[in-house]
């Protein structure tokens, strides 16, 4: 499965109608916040109350609490892969920071959402590929510039910044000196 098969799997389980897929949105959204606040066993009513509908419209669109799981989960992957394709006006090195700072605030969130998924489902498998299938252009381009070390792989500097995502700070500039040091590891010496 590649970034554009990811998307078009979101947009085939999203609404046609415009007020359904609205609604269908503002789930997703309120879902994502109320997971990162309290886990995946956020009441399913206040993520109805959040988005502004009612429960049976969370129903309609997310017959279980799995559905809505996997939602925000191939929404927050989707949005991952994608941002690497903005980035190529930047320079190698820059690029590759940028696309692993935003998977790293992508990690934060995850382990949130993996309590509710089967981790070695084919879903995930296939979102894991997309992950990696999006970074690996600016690895490559960085490498080939002579910025980041040539043997390191896209597995591992995914790993590395999953690693430093994974541990709690106590405020927002220790955890970006953090990952600073781990970019630089990345460096060419």
């Amino acid at each position: 499965m590649t970034s554009p098969q990811l998307r078009t799997l979101l947009d085939e389980r999203r609404p046609t109608r415009s007020d359904a897929r609205r609604n269908f949105d503002a789930l997703v959204n309120a879902a994502r916040e109320a997971f990162a606040e309290n886990g995946v066993d956020a009441s399913l009513e206040d993520i109805a109350r959040r988005a502004g509908v009612g429960i049976g419209t969370l129903y309609r669109n997310f017959p279980t609490r799995d559905a809505l799981v996997e939602a925000v989960y191939l929404e927050e992957v989707a949005a991952v892969a994608m941002y690497a394709d903005e980035l190529g006006g930047l320079p190698p090195f820059e690029a590759v920071g940028a696309w692993l700072r935003r998977f790293a605030d992508y990690a934060s969130r995850k382990k949130v959402l993996l309590e509710g998924l089967n981790r070695e489902s084919d879903l995930l498998r296939a979102c894991r590929v997309v992950m990696y299938e999006s970074g690996t252009p600016l690895l490559t381009r960085a490498q080939e510039a002579g910025e980041i070390r040539a043997d390191i792989q896209i597995d591992d500097a995914v790993r590395l910044v999953a690693g430093v995502a994974g541990v709690a700070f106590p405020d927002p500039g220790q955890r970006e000196r953090v990952i600073d040091m781990a970019l630089d590891g990345l460096r060419t010496r």
